[in-house]
């Protein structure tokens, strides 16, 4: 099982890689076809459109083929979508890169998660799967700022290109590592999407997509940020990278820590106040170099600090779809990466200087935190109309 949890994280570390390794070099794509920031800033849209048009594609056709089967025909589009991306010189050419190369994301974590549901001991499912996501979180402390040293020492393209030869050795380990497994769900498809009906899903879904945004209006722009609002060279960028990568590992880390300890709705709405408060932060205090970085530090933590308490929400409020409903979590949070890189880089097309990115990321976040109190005003509701009903 080891083999197969590491293949899995091995294929999770080349999405981390892709998703998040274009911020560290949004300067130098830009240059390279002549286009500005806010239309390179548009890849990381591509991206996250690619993801919500193949997550529901997938969940609803895979049963079709062998879980290995599937996972090998995606894991071989990232790399057909990766080379494309390296070698377009058009505009159109890179959206459609992007395209493809999000098209596998969210079927990958969730063809993954099934995989080792089916072989992982009693009790040991969640771990597994930690160990299978914790790829991407070692992509943004390793990964992500190898290809931004790579993208300045050199061109940006040999950042994508080596994320496409990666992708070729995880179908490698794929081959002789992940097992021969089919997916035979018994319950019929319409079934599957009864949970739907309740309120409660879909405002998880809302919380999910507006966190995801508000960090992605202003991280989506981080390097001309760094840059131009706190003064920082562009040496300094890989150990930025890093430092934010760092965030988003020990923000993984704290959640699980509290999670023994409070609610996955109260750490969840705790962690979009902390975000909004920071992007204030960042806003008034974001030409000091310490306080820009203390604060996008906090910000990434709280990125990957909302994903487990987020899941665990979904999962209880998606009974009988599970499935569909971890789909449509990475379709919300990819969709959040879509908005806010547009919310981000419209603040630019409309001429404000790049400090005015953190104004729309923190109401996008601050809307996250609202959805959740809906959600927990929902639910006192409902137990309170059950504790009725029981007297």
């Amino acid at each position: 099982m080891k083999k197969t949890i590491f293949s899995l994280a091995l294929g999770t570390f080349g999405l981390g890689m892709a998703e998040f390794g274009i911020m560290g070099v949004l300067t130098e794509l830009a240059r390279d076809p002549g286009i500005s920031i806010p239309s390179a800033g548009n890849m990381i849209s591509f991206y996250a459109f690619g993801v919500v048009i193949g997550a529901p594609v997938v969940a609803l056709c895979s049963s079709r083929f062998s879980l290995k089967s599937t996972l090998l025909f995606l894991v071989a589009l990232c790399v057909i979508g990766n080379a494309m991306f390296t070698f377009s010189t058009s505009y159109t050419g890179l959206a459609i890169g992007r395209l493809v190369s999000g098209f596998p994301h969210g079927a990958i974590f969730g063809v993954g998660a099934i995989i080792l549901s089916k072989i992982a001991p009693p009790g040991k499912v969640t771990v597994a799967v930690a160990g299978m996501i914790a790829g991407m979180t070692v992509a943004n402390l390793v990964g992500v700022p190898l290809g931004t040293w790579l993208g300045q020492t050199f061109n940006w393209r040999y950042t994508f290109f080596l994320i496409a030869v990666f992708d070729a050795l995880v179908i490698v380990s794929v081959i002789l590592w992940v097992p021969n497994l089919y997916d035979k769900s018994e319950s019929r498809l319409t079934e599957q999407f009864h949970f739907l009906k309740k309120p409660e899903p879909w405002l998880i879904f809302a919380a999910t997509m507006f966190g995801n945004a508000g960090v992605f209006a202003w991280f989506s722009y981080v390097k001309p940020f760094m840059i131009t609002v706190s003064g920082f060279s562009d040496g300094y960028m890989t150990v930025i990278m890093m430092l934010m990568g760092l965030g988003m590992v020990l923000g993984n880390m704290l959640s699980g820590r509290l999670s023994g300890r409070f609610s996955p709705l109260r750490i969840a709405a705790t962690t979009d106040l902390v975000i909004v408060l920071s992007l204030i932060l960042l806003f008034a205090f974001g030409e000091n170099m310490t306080a820009s970085l203390v604060m996008g530090f906090i910000c990434c933590a709280g990125l990957f600090a909302l994903s487990a308490p987020l899941q665990i929400l979904l999962l209880q409020n998606a009974k009988g779809g599970e499935l569909l409903g971890a789909a449509g979590g990475q379709v919300a949070f990819n969709l959040g990466s879509a908005i806010g890189a547009w919310f981000g880089g419209m603040m630019i097309t409309f001429g404000f200087s790049w400090s005015y990115v953190t104004l729309p990321a923190a109401v996008l976040s601050f809307a996250a935190m609202t959805s959740l109190l809906l959600y927990g005003y929902q639910q006192a509701k409902r137990q309170q109309a059950s504790a009725d009903a029981v007297a």
